[in-house]
């Protein structure tokens, strides 16, 4: 029996090319589009699973009550991993490391390069996953000038030498370290990256305030005993640190491994989302594709049920029941859905290197894995499952005496379904289209918002060596080349969050207000090379040491200070047990940081140009950029020799900023084209057929003297009607989503009319572009051959 249905489906595939390929065609791509979002979304489901012991890591975080909201950081202070270990039941292991990544200069012999890297205690190895290739985990760091590096980095440093342990490399040409331990490369899907890691001690030493429970500057990680009980460790953190420090508005709590990369936005205080929201809605859009292209097949398989009715007459005159002719139709679309996903896995090795470009992730596919198979299986029994369901119960249905008899079949609510399911595609690809609009919009809008600093021309690069020592003549040298506007030292990037500190203090503020204040440690230049504006008293003085106690503060903290002017008022600012009394000499106009949604904090800016990390230089507008940062390279190089230039752009810094969103964008595009595309094809199909069923009319018509537009025009406004009913379905549809999605938003563009307009212009000229090439090509067949066609 199935080699039969085997033989007719061939026989109808070769009978039928045209239908044949758009329906292998339009479902090979639906399942191409399918696959890799799937893969995307796997990756993403599984990260941080190279980690054996997930379940039961956990950071500590902390949530920062101040008046108007409450913040969560991931900050901790130095002392705080080894008290909870003690004091915590449950808790079984600490660790600290660093927050992020610090790139730091090696020299090994003649070869200088960067690698970014951790401080953390050697306890890491033993919570994380790190297996070591040279060395051991339980002696990570024999000595506090020790140092881990990864399989890459050793390659990096030592070539092909397989035995680096005891090896010599230089850190910032000064400080030997011995490489005790190499591990194996971490996975790209870990949301713990690093390339070497050194003793917390060295960073200790290097920042004794650390000593002080509010000195939050580092990542707190705590592998819990099996039999802990997570809400009650919870419990005991609530308060941990005010008990042992009174003035710390910081509450701690632990979030779990298996959140960190799908639930890591918080809301007031409590987890709200995150990545997991971008896995849902691709993972909806990858079935909706699918069913788009299932959508084809229905559409052409009914459509051309009057080509096989006589086939089903016969079979049930021979006996077929209506069981066995479901199974064959059934068994005709699971095999077309075979073929498809033949070919879709070959395209999808062909397309997979531009998709991982796309979103920057280095996704493969393994017909070996198991899971794949079982991903590419499903997917294709669904498709065929689905596509062939209608069909098969339809044709199935024909009432043998009257197809054989000639008698014209009732299709009328076959006709009905088949643009029900035109307008259910189209209105998907509309909305699409609509939602690829506004997200770029909203992305454009953050992005031309008036920052309060102009990024353009604006490089940064990280002081090392005597770079802070030297800096007076560096900036002159810089100056001199022609191609420098000005040059500035600052402690934290320009955009980016920093340290801040609820504990400022004034006259008239109430004594139990909690404000949260960012703080930048800034060279006399940095306003004016940022471009920022003061507008109100005067900048710092060029020279560094006349400017004693003198801060300048951003617009938002004046306001907050009270009503008039801040200039001359005195800020205080705890250390330890000392107070300084800072006066306040300028107010800078606000500017957008950290957030870009959102509004900015107010912001302290102290002249202390010995704390700077960072060197800013504004460049020339209008030069060439590549002459210029060669001589900028030139002065670095000539008075701070020893140390590469590497440096990036503030406005690659900003975009950068919004990889999520561009992410959406470009994937939206994607699905938006791809929906399109597989909605056409069936378009073009159905378009085909009509004209091929109306060729005696098409004759008439003509030889009545009517017109090729004028027939054209016939053929395809039945199909514009649909798209039309599509578009009316898909606008609210779209507002709804689009609207929802902008919510998050703080600063966000607004949804206009002419957008709703534009999408539906666009499916209506893609679509009469698709449907016109058969309405023409009908139109103008030569009258004497379709009549003598009938």
């Amino acid at each position: 029996m199935f080699k039969n249905y085997f033989k007719t489906t061939l026989r109808g595939l070769w009978k039928n090319k045209t239908y044949s390929f758009l329906n292998i065609f339009g479902l090979a791509i639906g399942i191409v589009c399918a696959s890799v979002i799937f893969l995307w979304v796997e990756d993403e489901m599984t990260f941080d699973n190279s980690h054996v012991k997930k379940d039961r890591i956990y950071q500590v975080m902390g949530n920062w009550v101040y008046d108007a909201s409450i913040r969560t950081f991931s900050s901790t202070p130095y002392v705080l991993a080894p008290s909870i270990k003690s004091d915590i039941p449950g808790i079984k292991t600490t660790c600290r490391t660093t927050e992020d990544p610090t790139s730091k200069l090696f020299t090994i012999g003649d070869k200088t390069l960067y690698a970014q890297g951790l401080y953390a205690d050697a306890t890491l190895f033993n919570i994380f996953t790190l297996p070591f290739v040279q060395g051991s985990a339980g002696n990570p760091f024999p000595q506090l000038y020790a140092i881990v590096i990864t399989e890459k980095t050793s390659k990096k440093f030592f070539g092909e030498d397989k035995n680096v342990i005891g090896k010599t490399i230089v850190l910032d040409n000064k400080q030997p370290y011995v490489v005790s331990g190499v591990i194996k490369d971490i996975p790209e899907n870990s949301t713990l990256q690093f390339e070497w890691v050194a003793p917390i001690e060295i960073y200790y030493h290097a920042n004794p305030y650390l000593i002080h429970w509010t000195a939050n500057a580092l990542s707190t990680y705590v592998e819990l005993s099996p039999t802990a009980n997570v809400a009650a460790i919870n419990k005991s953190l609530l308060n941990y640190i005010q008990n042992r420090e009174p003035a710390a508005i910081n509450h701690a709590f632990l979030f779990g491994m298996n959140d960190w990369r799908l639930h890591g936005r918080f809301v007031g205080g409590k987890q709200s989302g995150g990545r997991i929201e971008y896995v849902h809605l691709f993972s909806l859009i990858a079935w909706i594709i699918l069913l788009i292209a299932c959508i084809n097949f229905m559409n052409l398989a009914t459509a051309r049920s009057e080509k096989r009715a006589k086939e089903v007459g016969i079979r049930k005159v021979m006996g077929a029941g209506k069981g066995k002719l479901v199974t064959q139709f059934i068994s005709e679309a699971l095999f077309l859905s075979f073929l498809a996903a033949c070919i879709a896995v070959l395209i999808l090795y062909l397309v997979l290197p531009v998709f991982n470009a796309l979103v920057e992730k280095n996704l493969s596919v393994s017909l070996e894995n198991p899971l794949h198979q079982l991903l590419l299986l499903a997917i294709t029994v669904i498709c065929g499952l689905v596509a062939g369901s209608y069909p098969s119960l339809y044709l199935s249905s024909f009432n043998p005496i009257f197809v054989l008899k000639g008698i014209k079949l009732k299709t009328g609510s076959a006709a009905f379904i088949r643009k029900g399911l035109v307008v259910a595609q189209f209105t998907i690809s509309i909305v699409l289209i609509i939602s690829t609009i506004i997200i770029f919009q909203q992305i454009q809008h953050v992005k031309n918002r008036n920052l309060g600093f102009n990024k353009e021309n604006l490089i940064v690069t990280e002081t090392q060596g005597n770079m802070v020592q030297s800096f007076a003549a560096i900036r002159e040298a810089l100056m001199n080349t022609g191609m420098v506007q000005n040059a500035a030292l600052a402690d934290h990037g320009t955009i980016y969050d920093g340290n801040n500190t609820s504990a400022i203090d004034w006259a008239g503020k109430p004594a139990t207000d909690k404000i949260l204040i960012s703080q930048r440690l800034i060279s006399p230049e940095f306003i004016s090379t940022s471009g920022m504006k003061i507008v109100s008293g005067r900048d710092f003085n060029p020279v560094a040491a006349s400017n004693g106690m003198d801060v300048l503060i951003t617009e938002s903290l004046e306001k907050v200070m009270g009503k008039g002017s801040a200039l001359g008022k005195i800020l205080l600012t705890p250390d330890k047990d000392t107070v300084y009394r800072s006066k306040v000499v300028g107010v800078v106009k606000d500017y957008v940081y950290g957030n870009m949604y959102g509004k900015p904090d107010p912001v302290m800016f102290y002249c202390m140009p010995q704390a700077a990390t960072l060197l800013y230089v504004r460049m020339n507008a209008g030069i060439d950029k590549e002459k210029a940062l060669g001589k900028i390279e030139a002065v670095l190089k000539h008075n701070n020799p020893g140390y590469p230039f590497s440096y990036q752009f503030v406005d690659d810094q900003f975009n950068a900023i919004f990889v999520n969103e561009a992410l959406i964008q470009k994937l939206s595009r994607l699905f938006a084209a791809l929906a399109i595309i597989i909605s056409c094809l069936g378009l073009f199909g159905l378009a085909a057929y009509t004209a091929e069923r109306r060729t005696k009319e098409i004759g008439i018509r003509k030889v009545l003297g009517a017109s090729v537009s004028g027939i054209t025009g016939l053929l395809s406004k039945d199909f514009l009607k649909l798209i039309g009913l599509s578009a009316v379905i898909a606008f609210p549809i779209a507002w709804y989503v689009m609207d929802r999605w902008l919510q998050q938003y703080n600063y966000r563009v607004e949804i206009h009319y002419w957008v709703f307009g534009l999408a539906g212009i666009l499916a209506i000229a893609i679509a009469l572009l698709t449907i016109g090439f058969q309405s023409v090509k009908a139109a103008l067949m030569n009258p004497v051959v379709s009549l003598k066609a009938e």
